[in-house]
């Protein structure tokens, strides 16, 4: 492309900087305008990667028809599937009418798919049959629906160890990623830093009527210096904070440095094609084990519950006969060796006894007020007799005369 077609690029779309890195990304964007090939744009968080999408549609037959940027990382995971491919009247909760979803209403234009990396793996296989087929199914729906659109996605994380963590398809990028496009970091552009300043610096003064800020030369190098890990968004802020709060118009390195953060996180970068971790992987990768864990402990306490009621409701049956409500909790580990679950079951008859013993001994449960209540009600019942007694409570005679001494009955 030559520097005339290239400079009016620039000039309509309002593209600052001469960096061999951003030629380049623009040039392709231009040669690949006219197919209908999948694009993928690579690059780190705010280097300015909507710029290409919109100006591939803007060059393509496709110029006429819609245009759509969709933010993937924005839209909640159990609604992103009717947001991009529709539902049915009725699908779901809410779903008060048809929905056309984006791939109907962008029919014969062009969608930009934007942290593309954020789909859920299900949306990805639709996505996937999509760019294969041009065929997708609503939300609730049986009919296959067919579109025609440009898919131009971008990511600014890496999508390789995605891949390898099982969070992205494979097979889904090689279909996304058949043309890339490489948005280099806002550090690679060099004098492209002092450019983006002057012109963030101009709009700032024009737009509030303030005086102009420049810099000295200390603070040009710091400017080309610094790794600037919020890219070209980052410069704007910081040009915006100084327009407004420097007293001085002309900023030295020293008023540089009281704006630029210091603290080594916040000149860490994000690679996306030299490997390493993207700077919220970690965090990401944190809460799902957090989540992983925390659903794993709800899951072992809905069990338990379950078991314990079950139980319960075992041991108030069994009980029934004899007119009393013996409530008989399970220990979560066998109170003796070789105790199982099993012995609850009055089989033989003693054996009740024997695990409130246990128990007992063990510390587990203190059941001495609960079975001193119950050996009185069955004298009581029994008129004194301590065998009709025993047998009522299913113990042996003998657990029940030690019970009595015990008790101090």
């Amino acid at each position: 492309m030559n520097t005339t077609e290239l400079q009016r690029i620039k000039q309509r779309y309002n593209i600052v900087g001469n960096s061999d890195g951003l030629n380049h990304a623009l040039d392709v964007a231009l040669q690949v305008a006219p197919t209908d090939l999948s694009v993928l744009i690579v690059g780190e968080s705010g280097v300015g990667k909507e710029i290409i999408p919109r100006l591939i549609h803007d060059n393509s037959p496709r110029r006429r028809e819609k245009y759509f940027a969709i933010n993937c990382g924005s839209i909640p995971e159990g609604t992103i599937d009717s947001e991009l491919f529709g539902h049915e009247k009725g699908s779901f909760t809410g779903a008060i009418g048809e929905s056309e979803g984006y791939f109907g209403i962008t029919d014969k234009g062009t969608i930009f798919l934007d942290e593309v990396g954020e789909l859920p793996l299900a949306t990805q296989a639709r996505l996937l049959r999509v760019l294969e087929t041009g065929e997708y199914i609503r939300v609730g729906g049986t009919k296959i629906m067919k579109t025609d659109v440009r898919i131009v996605a971008a990511t600014n994380v890496n999508i390789r160890k995605a891949i390898r963590e099982g969070r992205f398809r494979e097979d889904l990028y090689y279909r996304l990623n058949t043309i890339p496009i490489q948005m280099p970091p806002l550090r690679d552009r060099g004098e492209d830093i002092l450019l983006l300043f002057r012109l963030f610096a101009m709009k700032m003064a024009e737009k509030y009527r303030l005086p102009k800020i420049s810099l000295t030369d200390e603070a040009k190098q710091l400017m080309l210096s610094y790794k600037w890990p919020g890219n070209v968004r980052q410069l704007k802020n910081i040009t915006e904070q100084m327009s407004v709060l420097s007293p001085s118009r002309e900023i030295s390195g020293e008023i540089l440095s009281h704006y630029i953060p210091h603290d080594p996180e916040s000149t860490e970068l994000a690679p996306i094609t030299k490997g390493g971790n993207h700077s919220y992987e970690n965090e990401r990768e944190l809460l799902y084990k957090i989540l992983y864990e925390l659903r794993g402990n709800v899951s072992n306490l809905r069990r338990d519950m379950s078991s314990l009621r079950k139980q319960i409701d075992e041991a108030r049956g069994l009980n029934g006969a004899t007119g009393f409500q013996t409530p008989i909790i399970a220990p979560t580990k066998p109170a003796m060796p070789g105790l199982q679950p099993s012995s609850l079951q009055p089989q033989p008859l003693d054996a009740e006894a024997e695990l409130i013993e246990a128990e007992e001994e063990d510390g587990d449960l203190n059941l001495t007020s609960l079975g001193r209540q119950m050996v009185e009600k069955a004298l009581r019942m029994a008129n004194g007799n301590r065998k009709k007694a025993a047998t009522a409570l299913g113990i042996s005679d003998r657990t029940l005369y030690r019970r009595i001494k015990q008790y101090g009955l």
